[in-house]
């Protein structure tokens, strides 16, 4: 018996110096305890849980807009050009050029020094920019 305790009782031993430094050298968790880093997980599941359900709402509400809001731009549109037709009493020839009452109309605003009002009246008709309204409105 005595044998075997000399064999076995090194061999403890040098199994056990090496179990005890690696013990000593494992790295520490910088000191979180148990509860602050089951907070810390918490948190980072809750973070992007709430940012899932943040995107699920945002798809929604873009799917829900799709839906009802082109139809109703469309209709608005629409209704906005038949008003301005109307209005302008076919003010544009189906040629691209002025009709000849709407431009006499134009001519007696520009003579009567109401050129803003006819450069406006002309910009609606033909969606024109400013400066080509304005030249029109000059040379009439």
């Amino acid at each position: 018996m005595g044998d075997v305790l000399i064999v076995i009782l090194p061999a403890l031993i040098l199994a056990g110096i090496p179990w005890a430094v690696a013990a000593a050298l494992k790295p520490r968790n910088l000191g979180i305890s148990d509860a602050e880093r089951y907070q810390l997980e918490l948190a980072v599941r809750s973070r992007a849980h709430y940012e899932a359900q943040v995107k699920a709402a945002l798809a929604a509400r873009a799917r829900v807009d799709a839906s009802t809001r082109p139809s109703q731009n469309e209709q608005q549109h629409s209704q906005q050009q038949e008003h301005a037709r109307a209005a302008l009493g076919g003010a544009v020839l189906p040629g691209g050029q002025l009709s000849p009452q709407f431009t006499l109309q134009l001519q007696s605003l520009a003579r009567s020094g109401h050129k803003l009002q006819a450069i406006k009246l002309l910009r609606q008709a033909t969606h024109s920019d400013l400066l080509t309204a304005k030249n029109y409105i000059d040379r009439l």
